[in-house]
């Protein structure tokens, strides 16, 4: 596990940054402001403490499956930050397919492995490889799909300023990106299901 978050320094650099932009961090609804931005930052960022194996530890909980059955989770709601802004990710749509290779991990493992690797500073293709990298730690296997759609608020409330623009990202390991018809058969699964 890497280092603690330092709550302290954050609540300096705060207060500095709403000094820098014109604010008075005493008066009455920012006083607070610093010590409240410090806690979230500790929540929404608490995947940065930890590698992508000591996440993948934390959760592979496995039962043995000899069948080789593809395993789908669509639509796991998600957001995180954008690594060039720290300008939110928001309104994402995480799906996670992966094959056994003798084992399953419970369902709710894979929903807890995206939200803690979406709590880190990043791009959304960074999202899609971290994400499939743990699940194939965890469930010890090659056979990784991960596809994302999130919108950007760098996108869509600053620069270029085009609400409902989505991003869409598509990670393939193994038999996902080596074998069409496995491919096809996860695209049209997630299509009509």
């Amino acid at each position: 596990m890497k280092g603690s978050i330092d709550l302290e320094r954050i609540e300096k650099a705060v207060k500095e940054i709403l000094i820098a932009i014109g604010e008075d961090p005493e008066r009455e609804g920012l006083i607070e402001t610093p010590k409240r931005v410090a806690r979230m930052y500790e929540e929404v960022f608490e995947g940065i403490r930890y590698t992508n194996e000591e996440i993948a530890n934390m959760f592979d909980k496995s039962f043995e499956h000899p069948d080789k059955d593809m395993v789908i989770m669509k639509n796991i709601p998600a957001f995180s930050y954008c690594e060039h802004h720290l300008a939110l990710m928001y309104n994402m749509n995480i799906t996670v397919a992966y094959i056994p290779n003798g084992k399953v991990i419970g369902l709710s493992k894979i929903a807890r492995i995206v939200d803690m690797v979406t709590k880190r500073l990043q791009l959304q293709e960074k999202i899609g490889s971290d994400v499939a990298e743990v699940i194939r730690i965890a469930c010890g296997t090659e056979d990784v799909a991960v596809i994302i759609e999130g919108e950007h608020s760098c996108m869509t409330a600053r620069g270029i300023k085009k609400p409902g623009v989505k991003t869409n990202t598509v990670t393939l390991r193994g038999r996902f990106k080596l074998d069409k018809k496995v491919r096809e058969e996860l695209f049209q699964i997630i299509k009509n299901g």
